[in-house]
């Protein structure tokens, strides 16, 4: 690093050598540092002598820039880190001779936008399913009608993946989760030990029913109680439903990787839209917090913000009144 402060280079001395820090991390400590001393140099300052004022325009700066809130908040990582060492460790260096505050101490990163759960739309999710339900039919092989079931459940009740594949055929005391047939509905052991029963709708419970009768064609001779089954005859991996849920939307056309919790955003996104009643989504959820279920509302607004502009007549008005 050309025309460097000493103590910067003494401090990724030590992240290389003391700390022994991976090439990537030191990389972008390195870089984050080249920007604070070339900083610091446009100020006319040495780094001692920054302050908590200047670190916060900085960050504006960075912000203004288009920088991210993640990138933001590592480069003010990497100056903190550097002023806690400056102040512990680098007091050979005379520029610290007036170091007494951490100028980064307080400052903080904007704050990052929450990622919304992605989901597929109405029109997405039915083509997936009824995709899957072609597949079946055409192919007449087991896979297929117990990848469509599986798909139709996951869609049909927002069932994470460890839920669905803990379903056996049938209630037993040891089972985490089953099926009633005749009330249609699944009973499940969510997070923290809690069970929950939610309704199945009628296509997947004929796409189970009809994946139940081959699954016995199948399984004469083994004693697996799992309702979903590999090649093997053994309970259903995760890797599995998610390669084969992959590879089923690519061939269904589906602009987007789809997987298993994707279909869970999609059920209750669908539902929210509909029903508008948060309270039963988090039921059927089986969430703790109704803050971990409203985050559907934006996608649900989202949803009815894209209606209004294709639909609302002013929604694309051209121009002003003159």
């Amino acid at each position: 690093m050309s025309n460097s402060f000493p103590e910067v280079e003494a401090y990724l001395h030590e992240l290389h050598v003391v700390r022994q820090l991976s090439t990537y991390t030191l990389k972008a400590y390195r870089t984050d540092l080249s920007l604070l001393q070339e900083n610091a140099k446009e100020e006319g300052l040495s780094l001692d002598k920054v302050s908590n004022a200047l670190i916060r325009r900085w960050a504006a700066a960075l912000h203004a820039k288009g920088k991210s809130p993640r990138t933001i908040a590592r480069t003010l990582s990497g100056w903190r880190g550097f002023y806690a060492w400056l102040a512990l460790e680098g007091k050979e260096h005379q520029s610290n001779a007036g170091l007494s505050v951490n100028p980064v101490a307080d400052v903080k990163a904007p704050r990052r936008n929450k990622l919304l759960p992605k989901a597929l739309s109405v029109e997405q999710a039915i083509s997936l399913v009824e995709f899957a339900a072609k597949e079946a039919k055409e192919k007449k092989d087991w896979e297929s009608y117990r990848d469509y079931a599986a798909i139709e459940l996951l869609y049909s009740s927002g069932l994470r993946l460890s839920e669905l594949l803990g379903i056996d055929v049938e209630p037993s005391p040891n089972a985490a989760g089953w099926l009633d047939w005749d009330a249609a509905e699944v009973s499940v052991l969510g997070k923290g030990n809690k069970r929950r029963a939610i309704p199945v709708g009628k296509p997947a419970m004929t796409a189970l029913r009809d994946w139940r009768e081959i699954r016995a064609h199948y399984l004469v001779n083994t004693k697996e109680a799992a309702l979903f089954i590999s090649i093997q005859g053994t309970r259903l991996s995760a890797r599995t439903v998610q390669a084969r849920l992959r590879t089923l939307a690519i061939r269904a056309g589906l602009p987007t990787h789809v997987h298993p919790h994707m279909m869970r955003h999609s059920f209750a996104s669908h539902v929210l839209q509909s029903s508008h009643d948060l309270r039963a989504v988090q039921e059927m959820l089986g969430h703790a917090s109704i803050a971990s279920t409203q985050i559907y509302t934006s996608l649900d607004f989202q949803h009815l913000a894209k209606a209004y502009d294709s639909a609302h007549p002013r929604a694309k008005a051209k121009g002003s009144a003159k």
